[in-house]
């Protein structure tokens, strides 16, 4: 995953991740004072490189907040991360 202030420097980030490396774009997500997680899915070697090539891309056209790579992730994250807007109107029942 990579996470930007701003939308610009995701999508550079996001077709930097894609074009480096055998990875799937799998989402994005915006959360409060326009931060930008894209987050994609493959191989550990895969995912590192394009990572790593994100985040490069990111932080020459915008801000650049940090990088990660979850070496086996659980499932269940493919829900997370929730902005705490998008959390509030699930619970009470929205979309």
């Amino acid at each position: 995953m990579v996470e930007t202030r701003g939308f610009v420097g995701a999508v550079e980030a996001a077709d930097a991740m894609c074009k480096a490396a055998h990875v799937r774009f799998s989402r994005y997500e915006v959360t409060r004072d326009a931060l930008v997680t894209v987050i994609v899915r493959g191989s550990l070697a895969d995912v590192e490189a394009a990572v790593t090539a994100g985040a490069r891309s990111a932080g020459r056209v915008g801000q650049l907040l940090q990088q990660h790579v979850f070496p086996a992730p659980e499932p269940q994250l493919e829900t997370v991360p929730l902005g705490p807007d998008r959390a509030a109107a699930r619970e009470a029942g929205g979309s």
